[in-house]
């Protein structure tokens, strides 16, 4: 999504080999910033995913900062991409040239992959120095995207965004078969039956569509299924956070030191079946054969009244706005029930690179990126989900719609077993295999041989990590 930092970008494809990505990660030592000299005028360059005149735009998030601290700039650099690898490898070759910004926007996809380089920073001590201050902000904040954000019992951002997996729809094509709003609690029943009274209408109007990567895609249906590409586990640690900010909250209970992801089960029942849904759905004419990347061109469709369902974050709402949508004419509902009813999501921030010599500056500038007054200008448009639940207004959403807003936060607190998508510290290897054994599976209609090929990839990609 080319209109929020943290999320899904435009159209992605692969641009760059896990091959490259690697390499890499295996040169990197001794980078530094390129920052001025403690002693003259400082510039914090922050590395951000979108073009430069977007990034150009991100300036006047700095401007209290910059106010408050005479002699520092802060210059935000945009890297476009297909996806988050294509980032992450670009970023990592920018570092291992000894070029690193100081600070980086790094999604759940990338946490674990910069946390275990060793190229991030902890910022364990710094938030327990500062806890006074912080503590409104963590109180508005969900722990699981505070969870999503550790590794290793270490916090490396503060939330600023997230995304969950929801459904959106059409009213005016879901009205038109006679079909009103979903239950909270339907089901993959009731969800395959929608999809085949929408496509019955033909002209090109299919009840479902999706795209092929790792957020928003076929891996919905697998968190559904009870199934995940990565055995779940969680580091220990984590107490001095969860004591400090959330000592009463239900919502923190059995959290700990970030998730852990183990052996690969790509080819265990539950994502086989999901991926055959997906076969089933194409076969049946419910759904077209899916686009790799982002969902720039699913939105498009969507505006064009030729989706019925799709999947969706907060997002879609100022993405469907901005493609000419009117408030009212779709929605959002859960996702649905399948074994369970369990979501996933994806969160985003901002990371303090590890060769920075700017450090404790960039911490200043960190906390002044999660206020609200700097989301609001970081994020306008309802172009993602706010990490602060005091930001989730009926006012917010009533120039863009949908109806039920609610659905976005509350995936987290109704649903207590609502997770990150899986992302290992070799993030980018999985990205490329899920993709191209997805694309596999769908063309050959053959789930379980491409996930037996995924499998192999991931146990490969681990053992080389």
């Amino acid at each position: 999504m080319s209109t929020n930092l943290f999320t899904e970008p435009l159209s992605r494809r692969g641009l760059l080999k896990a091959g490259a990505a690697s390499a890499v990660l295996a040169g990197l030592t001794g980078c530094s910033s390129n920052s001025a000299s403690p002693s003259g005028p400082k510039t914090l360059n922050v590395a951000v995913f979108t073009d430069q005149a977007s990034a150009n735009k991100l300036t006047k998030a700095a401007g209290t900062f910059e106010a408050a601290h005479p002699g520092v700039k802060v210059k935000f650099t945009g890297t476009t991409g297909t996806d988050w690898n294509d980032f992450f490898s670009k970023l990592l070759t920018q570092i291992a040239a000894g070029n690193a910004p100081d600070i980086a926007a790094v999604a759940t996809e990338g946490l674990q992959l910069f946390a275990a380089k060793e190229l991030a920073e902890p910022l364990d001590d710094y938030v327990k120095r500062d806890a006074s201050e912080l503590k409104s902000y963590f109180a508005d904040v969900h722990p699981a995207l505070v969870e999503a954000m550790m590794y290793q019992g270490h916090l490396y951002e503060l939330p600023s965004d997230f995304n969950a997996g929801n459904m959106f729809y059409s009213t005016s094509l879901l009205s038109s078969v006679g079909v009103e709003r979903p239950a909270d609690n339907w089901t993959k029943d009731d969800f395959y039956d929608i999809a085949r009274k929408v496509s019955a209408k033909g002209n090109n109007v299919v009840g479902w569509n999706w795209v092929v990567r790792l957020w928003g895609s076929w891996t919905s249906w697998m968190y559904a299924n009870g199934g995940n590409l990565l055995t779940e586990g969680k580091y220990d640690g984590g107490d001095w956070l969860w004591n400090t900010f959330y000592p009463n909250d239900p919502a923190a209970a059995g959290r700990k030191g970030g998730w852990q992801w183990g052996d690969p089960t790509a080819n265990s029942t539950p994502v086989v079946e999901a991926l055959d849904f997906m076969i089933q759905l194409q076969k049946e004419g419910l759904s077209p054969t899916p686009d790799v990347g982002g969902g720039g061109t699913l939105q498009g469709l969507f505006a064009s009244n030729k989706i019925g369902m799709a999947i969706g974050g907060g997002f879609w709402a100022g993405g469907l706005h901005n493609a000419g949508m009117a408030p009212g004419s779709f929605d959002v509902q859960y996702f649905p029930k399948w074994k369970s009813q369990r979501h996933l999501f994806g969160a985003g921030g901002y990371g303090i690179l590890k060769s920075s010599k700017n450090k404790d500056l960039a911490w200043e500038f960190l906390k002044t990126l999660v206020t609200p007054k700097n989301m609001d200008l970081l994020s306008p448009g309802n172009v993602t989900t706010f990490p602060r639940k005091s930001m989730m207004t009926a006012q917010r959403y009533a120039s863009t719609g949908p109806k039920n807003w609610q659905v976005f936060y509350d995936t987290l607190t109704k649903f207590d077993d609502t997770a990150p998508i899986p992302a290992p510290p070799y993030y980018n290897a999985m990205a490329i295999a899920l993709n191209k054994r997805t694309t596999q599976a769908m063309s050959t209609g053959d789930a379980k041989s491409a996930l037996d090929g995924l499998q192999s990839d991931l146990e490969s990609a681990a053992k080389t990590s």
